[in-house]
């Protein structure tokens, strides 16, 4: 995509502290020289791409990995933000549901989900002579079990927020102060996590959790997850949001039920991310409401 070189508009301020790591992180991305950046849409990824452009102009390029298991919905809004900050961009159809060892779905899929994006990264940036892949890991990140992390690591891709010592708290802050839309987007795992480990990973199962997703964000929810559990759909939500979820029951269980589920349930003990680490195949959710 050909850039329309528009630049985000700074606004509000934040502390001495953070702006200097804005200089750092500027500093950084402006030595790459030029850039690869693996862009989802998320707040973290967002900031460096907006950097980047702002540092390398057309000589940094947004990668949007398009599979199974990254929803439609987020890819149209990663396009869409990148359009509207001028970002040149390129969608990148990853196949890592075509690895046995990512589609058994082991405590480290995420490894081989990375290992597949990144090999087709570092490929471009090699044909095509750009020198650095940049991903968007932040400093709260280091504390997280996150195998796709190594991947990166293995393949030589930089983390400007870590090496500039950005935390989450650090990157909404800098997101708001830049402009960036998305500096309060709630986080959003890709929709393998949604999937017990152990519990084979299918494009079609991928599909179904992916339309039940989409019933709750066309009712307006914004934090949320669909566990899969065979013919259950495990829905985590906020507590507050709870009285709004049976506001609205009927929609949700015919829309859920239509994705392909049988029972549609509440989970009690409400949102958390990664509330399936370590869960087996076989485990039975005990904090849940049958709507």
């Amino acid at each position: 995509m050909e850039s329309t070189n528009k630049v985000f508009t700074p606004h509000g301020g934040v502390s001495q502290q953070l702006e200097q790591k804005l200089g750092e992180l500027q500093a950084l991305i402006r030595a790459c020289g030029s850039a690869l950046v693996a862009y989802s849409g998320g707040v973290d990824s967002a900031l460096v791409m907006a950097v980047a452009h702002q540092e390398l102009g057309e000589r940094a390029l947004a990668c949007i990995g398009v599979s199974p298991s990254y929803p439609a919905r987020e890819m149209r809004d990663a396009v869409k933000l990148a359009e509207q900050l001028g970002v040149p961009y390129r969608l990148i159809n990853t196949e890592e549901y075509l690895d046995a060892d990512y589609a058994a779905n082991p405590a480290n899929r995420c490894y081989f989900c990375k290992s597949e994006l990144h090999d087709q990264l570092k490929r471009i940036a090699a044909d095509e002579g750009w020198q650095v892949v940049l991903d968007g890991n932040n400093a709260s990140d280091l504390g997280d079990y996150r195998p796709g992390m190594d991947a990166a690591r293995e393949r030589g891709v930089r983390s400007p927020l870590i090496e500039a010592g950005l935390t989450k708290a650090d990157v909404r802050d800098l997101a708001r102060h830049l402009g960036l839309p998305v500096w309060d987007k709630p986080a959003m795992a890709c929709l393998s996590s949604r999937v017990p480990h152990g519990t084979p990973i299918t494009p079609q199962l991928l599909r179904q959790i992916e339309a039940a997703e989409d019933v709750l964000v066309e009712l307006g929810f914004q934090q949320f997850r669909v566990r899969h559990h065979g013919e259950i759909a495990r829905i985590e939500l906020p507590p507050e949001e709870f009285a709004q979820a049976l506001a609205h029951h009927t929609a949700i269980v015919s829309g859920v039920q239509a994705a392909g589920y049988r029972f549609v349930t509440l989970d009690l003990a409400g949102f958390r991310s990664g509330s399936l680490n370590g869960v087996a195949a076989t485990a039975i959710p005990l904090l849940v409401d049958g709507m």
